[in-house]
């Protein structure tokens, strides 16, 4: 009788080596997390190649719905309506150029120009659209720029069978990116860059006005520290994994050293939101200039990189807080910080039941 009021929601977000969940409910005055819980395949440390998904669009079911039904049964959630998200390598995205034309006239001539742009036969694929920008032509006539995304419905089943086979129900798939733009940007109409920043791959996504206008993916994340201080240290990749997180880029004294390995591998990083941004300008001339980089994911939170970020790309550089969003136990307050960057894609995901 109480889940029929307050129904509780499951945000589920499969990464490249982990899978975390965020379950809510409605609050009193703001959705509520009430669970939460994640695990990682921590074979990807001792193998460069295991990994849950790969930017080939692969994804590997068992060894994913095996981690997600390990992690309902450990966290006890009640919540059996599963939104999930897509990392971004798992489409295909392009930003088209219409003529102005009204939104019905565009979902008509959207199938013909998706078949110049997507590789796959469009019969095979889920389109979704939405427009991002307009401008004027140098003969005044205005033209509409409209992002799209095609999803393969292979992979669409592929989610499905997952979450089915954790006793769930798969109420929506997203696209992490929108997941991200609406807990992290929400409403604030200022443009902002958000570099979502894994273990094997690092998202940027350009967000104005509240809308994804472009995202794009890197290879380059934080495995590639870990490995980096694995190698040059000569120890195990589980022992650099924890230095990295123990000590972070401060580069003090005796931590000088770690430094000088891991900072060589952020500014490949760095170098990528550098090259998105370009290519944004490059598409978005008339855009605003971002106004500020919003870190998240599990590299967000390696000690010092949102200074290291700030002066390199010289713009404000703030950490994910997707929790401000939420009511949630005081028990969990000392833990909210590194949550932040973790769980903003299921908290994302689980919000739009609430916004």
């Amino acid at each position: 009788f109480t889940q029929q009021i307050f129904p509780h929601f499951l945000g589920v977000d499969i990464g490249t080596t982990s899978v975390k969940i965020a379950e809510v409910r409605e609050g009193s005055k703001r959705p509520a997390v009430v669970n939460y819980g994640f695990l990682e395949s921590s074979a990807y440390l001792a193998h460069d190649n295991r990994a849950l998904q790969t930017s080939s669009l692969k994804l590997f079911d068992k060894e994913v719905a095996e981690l997600l039904a390990l992690l309902v049964k450990r966290t006890k959630i009640r919540a059996r309506e599963a939104l999930v998200s897509l990392p971004i390598f798992s489409s295909f995205r392009t930003v088209l150029d219409f003529p102005e034309m009204s939104d019905e006239e565009i979902s008509k001539n959207i199938t013909f120009q998706a078949k110049q742009y997507v590789p796959l036969p469009v019969s095979e694929v889920v389109l979704e659209w939405s427009k991002v920008g307009t401008y004027d032509d140098e003969k005044g006539r205005r033209h509409h720029q409209v992002f799209l995304i095609a999803v393969p419905q292979e992979q669409i089943q592929k989610y499905r069978r997952i979450i089915e086979s954790a006793g769930l129900h798969l109420r929506a798939l997203e696209m992490e990116s929108v997941s991200l733009a609406r807990i992290l940007v929400g409403t604030d109409p200022s443009p902002a860059i958000i570099v979502d920043v894994g273990s094997r791959s690092t998202g940027i996504t350009f967000v104005e006005k509240g809308h994804v206008k472009l995202a794009s993916q890197s290879d380059f994340a934080g495995a590639s520290l870990t490995q980096a201080l694995s190698s040059s240290l000569n120890i195990n990749p589980r022992r650099a994994e924890e230095l990295k997180r123990e000590k972070g880029v401060v580069g003090g004294g005796v931590d000088y050293e770690l430094s000088t390995i891991i900072l060589p591998f952020l500014d490949v990083i760095i170098n990528e939101v550098k090259k998105a941004s370009f290519n944004y300008a490059s598409q978005f001339p008339l855009a605003s200039k971002p106004e500020r980089v919003i870190l998240t994911g599990g590299g967000a939170n390696l000690k010092g990189i949102d200074r290291y970020f700030k002066r390199e790309l010289d713009v404000p550089v703030v950490r994910a807080a997707p929790f401000t969003k939420f009511s949630y136990p005081p028990l969990l307050e000392p833990l909210v910080q590194d949550l932040n960057p973790l769980l903003g894609v299921s908290l994302g995901l689980a919000l739009q039941e609430f916004a």
